[in-house]
C-alpha cells in the first residue's frame, strides 16, 4: 500500500500545474502506480514495506537535522573550502571510517551529507560499512568522525536506525 500511494501521490505531484488535475492524469496515476506496486512486489518477495518514513516525528527531525546541523556544517564546510582554494593549502586523500552504521537508510543519510557538503566525496561503503572518503586536507589518516563529518553520523543513527 506505502508503494501505491507514493507512487500515486508522485505522478500526481509531476503533472500538477497549480490548477485541478484533470481525470486522465488521475487514471494514469492509478494505472502506473499499480504497475510500480506489482513490479516491486515481484522484486522484493521476502521483503516487509514499512511505514516508518511517514511518522511526521520523523520527518520533524529531518528537517531539523536539514535546517540545523546540517546547514551549519555546509556554511563552515564553504568558508574552509574558499579559504583553501585561496591559499592553496590542500593535502587531498583517501580516508577510511566505520561509523558503525547497519541500515541502509543511515548510510544513504551520512554518505549523501558527506558527499554534499564541499571537501569532502564518499567514494564508497563497503560491505562491512565502511566509508571511503575523499578529503580535501587530510588532518589524520586515521580520523575521528567528528573531524570527518562532524554531527552528520549521530543524526543518521537518530533518524534512520
Amino acid at each position: 500500500m506505502f508503494i501505491f500511494a507514493v507512487s500515486f501521490l508522485m505522478y500526481l505531484l509531476l503533472v500538477w500545474s497549480g490548477g485541478a488535475i484533470p481525470l486522465i492524469e488521475v487514471l494514469i496515476a492509478l494505472i502506473l502506480a499499480s504497475v510500480v506496486t506489482v513490479a516491486f512486489r515481484s522484486w522484493h518477495r521476502g521483503r516487509k514495506i514499512s511505514t516508518r518514513g511517514l511518522d511526521p516525528k520523523r520527518w520533524f527531525g529531518f528537517f531539523r537535522y536539514l535546517f540545523g546541523p546540517f546547514a551549519v556544517g555546509l556554511a563552515k564546510a564553504n568558508i574552509d573550502v574558499a579559504k583553501r582554494v585561496i591559499t592553496g593549502d590542500i593535502r587531498p586523500g583517501i580516508v577510511k571510517v566505520n561509523p558503525g552504521l547497519t541500515n541502509d537508510v543511515a548510510k544513504t543519510l551520512l554518505a549523501d551529507s558527506i558527499t554534499l557538503t564541499p571537501g569532502t566525496l564518499t567514494v564508497d561503503v563497503d560491505d562491512e560499512g565502511n566509508f571511503y572518503i575523499h578529503w580535501i586536507y587530510v588532518e589524520d589518516e586515521n580520523p575521528t568522525e567528528e573531524q570527518l563529518y562532524g554531527s552528520f553520523g549521530h543524526w543518521a543513527r537518530r533518524l534512520a536506525e
